[in-house]
């Protein structure tokens, strides 16, 4: 059963749910050209990866944004964002911040938005509150 969450609560997690989708509809955006052009040195590995992505990304910012099995769809794009960290951290070195450029606190911070939508759900105003 859907927590009875106040009108302002429904509201936040509507607006959280707006937000992380247009984040991941952007990210997928950019991996759109490696279906035409490989960069030079991409390993095929990292170009299946990219297209993957830009497939499944999109798919769970529409499951999101609709709050249709949001929970679902929060540990999809959590288990995103950790290999978002981690190859920016450990294969592109990239520090927590950057002088110039987001650090990894980016996908941090997306992380835990995804992490409120698996633990509290879409809120009333969604697709899972009209399955129920």
């Amino acid at each position: 059963m859907m927590q009875p969450y106040s009108n302002s609560q429904n509201a936040a997690l509507l607006i959280l749910r707006i937000i992380i989708a247009v984040i991941f509809y952007v990210a997928a955006y950019y991996k759109f050209p490696f279906w035409s052009t490989v960069p030079p040195g991409t390993t095929s590995f990292m170009l299946f990866t990219t297209r993957l992505l830009s497939i499944v990304e999109p798919l769970g910012a529409t499951a999101v944004l609709f709050g249709f099995l949001t929970r679902w769809a929060a540990f999809g794009l959590i288990i995103v964002l950790l290999g978002a960290i981690y190859v920016s951290q450990f294969i592109f070195h990239i520090g927590f911040v950057m002088p110039t450029s987001p650090g990894w606190n980016f996908p941090l911070m997306v992380l835990a938005g995804c992490l409120i939508l698996a633990a509290f759900g879409a809120g009333r105003w969604s697709i899972d509150n009209r399955r129920q």
